[in-house]
C-alpha cells in the first residue's frame, strides 16, 4: 500500500511485469493506471523492454507480454538497438537475427502495433510480410559472407539503403485492427471498439457495465449495455437444452451474460468474437458478483445505421476517392457527401455521391484515417 501510494509507477510496472502472462490481472493494472493518470505507453520495438518499464509517470509496455513474442527474442532486439534507434523498418530487418525473430514474432509485433513507430500502414505489413522477412535474411546472408553493402550501405537505415516495398492492402477496418490487437495483448489498449459509438450510446442511454453493476447493487433488475464479444461457449444445461456464455469488453472492463436455448438461436450469429453489440439483460445480484441474463441483442453497426442517415467527408482535392470508394462498397440507407475545401476554407462545394450506402461510426472512422481525408461528419 506504501509503494502503490508513493511510487505507483515503479509499483505497477512491478506488478505487471509479476503477472506479464496473466492478461486479465494486466488489464485490471491498466485501469488502475488510467484511474492514476498514469499513461501506459503501447508496445514498440524503439521503447518497448522485455518487462514492464516505468518512465516519467508512464509505463512502457512489455514486449515479451505480447503474445507469440518469447523473451529470447526480445532481448536479441533490445541488445541489436542499443543505444542507437532503429531508423526504419529496413533498419530494424538489417539488425536483427531473422532465425531469433522468425515470422510469428514479427507477425505478433504488428498486430500489436510495436513497429507503428516506422509509419507504415498494420495490414500493409503483415500482407507484405514475406518481404519483410526476405528482406532480413538477405541481410543476415549477407553480414555471414561480410558483404555488408549489398543493400546500398552498411545497416544505418539512411539515405541510399534499398526500401522494401510493401504490397497495396486496403488498411484494416478499427475493429479489425483492434480485434488482431486483441488477440496478442488480451484487452484492448490503443483503443476500444466502442469508441466510434460513444454519442450514439449515449443517445441510447446505454450504461456501462460499471455503473449498471453500481445499479443493481442499488435494486435495479434490468437494463440497456453495449459490448464487443471476446468469447462465447456453449454448453448443455441439465434438461440437454443448450446455453451459451457470452464475454463481453466495454471501456469499463470484461463482463459475462448467459443466454438459454430460445435466445441462443436467435441470436447465435450475432455473438461471434469481435461483434459490437447492444443488449438488454436481466439481471441479479449473487454473492459472487453479478449475473446477468441476454434478452435481447442487437448488431450496433446495424443500430447506428438505423439512427445515422448521412456521412459528410471533407477534403482539399479529389485524391480521397479510391479510399472513400473501397470503404462505401456495401449498399445500405445511407446518403454520402464529398465536400471540396477551395481557397484556404473559403469556398466549399458538397458533390452528393450517387446511390446509397451502408454508413457507420467504424466505416467514418477508416474514412477519417484515410490520407487526404480532413475530416468525416455523420448526422
Amino acid at each position: 500500500a506504501y509503494l502503490k501510494a508513493h511510487y505507483p509507477v515503479e509499483f505497477l510496472a512491478a506488478t505487471m511485469t509479476l503477472d506479464m502472462a496473466n492478461t486479465e490481472k494486466l488489464n485490471d493494472f491498466r485501469q488502475d493506471a488510467q484511474r492514476l493518470g498514469i499513461e501506459i505507453v503501447p508496445p514498440s520495438v524503439q521503447s518497448s523492454f522485455r518487462h514492464f518499464e516505468p518512465g516519467e509517470n508512464r509505463i512502457f509496455y512489455a514486449l515479451a507480454a505480447v503474445k507469440g513474442v518469447g523473451e529470447s527474442a526480445v532481448e536479441h532486439i533490445v541488445t541489436v538497438r542499443g543505444e542507437k534507434p532503429f531508423a526504419s523498418i529496413e533498419d530494424f530487418c538489417q539488425r536483427i537475427d531473422p532465425k531469433q525473430v522468425n515470422r510469428r514474432v514479427l507477425e505478433s509485433m504488428m498486430y500489436a502495433g510495436a513497429f507503428d513507430c516506422f509509419g507504415r500502414d498494420r495490414a500493409e505489413m503483415v500482407g507484405g510480410l514475406d518481404r519483410i522477412l526476405g528482406f532480413a535474411q538477405r541481410a543476415q546472408e549477407n553480414r555471414v559472407s561480410g558483404q555488408s553493402d549489398m543493400f546500398g550501405m552498411g545497416g544505418g537505415g539512411q539515405a541510399g539503403q534499398e526500401a522494401i516495398v510493401l504490397p497495396s492492402f486496403t488498411p484494416w477496418l478499427p475493429s479489425e485492427k483492434l480485434m488482431r490487437e486483441f488477440a496478442v495483448l488480451g484487452f484492448y489498449l490503443s483503443a476500444h471498439p466502442l469508441d466510434s459509438y460513444r454519442n450514439i450510446l449515449a443517445k441510447m442511454r446505454v450504461q456501462t457495465f460499471a455503473d449498471f453493476s453500481a445499479a443493481v447493487k442499488h435494486g435495479a433488475t434490468a437494463g440497456r449495455l453495449a459490448g464487443t464479444v471476446t468469447s462465447k461457449q456453449e454448453r448443455k444445461t441439465r434438461t440437454g437444452n443448450k446455453m451459451g456464455i457470452v464475454t463481453f469488453s466495454d471501456s469499463s472492463g470484461q463482463y459475462e451474460a448467459i443466454l438459454f436455448s430460445e435466445a441462443l438461436n436467435q441470436y447465435r450469429d450475432l455473438l461471434e468474437p469481435g461483434q459490437s453489440l447492444v443488449i438488454t439483460v436481466a439481471a441479479d445480484e449473487r454473492p459472487e458478483g453479478i449475473g446477468l441474463r441476454i434478452q435481447t441483442a442487437q448488431s450496433l453497426e446495424e443500430k447506428s445505421g438505423q439512427m445515422q442517415k448521412d456521412l459528410r467527408v471533407y477534403a482539399r482535392d479529389s485524391s480521397p476517392l479510391k479510399a472513400v470508394e473501397k470503404h462505401l462498397g456495401a449498399k445500405g440507407d445511407g446518403v454520402v457527401s464529398f465536400i471540396l475545401i477551395k481557397d484556404e476554407g473559403r469556398c466549399e462545394i458538397e458533390v452528393g455521391l450517387p446511390g446509397r450506402y451502408r454508413i457507420s461510426p467504424e466505416i467514418a472512422a477508416a474514412l477519417r484515417a484515410s490520407p487526404g481525408v480532413l475530416d468525416v461528419e455523420l448526422v
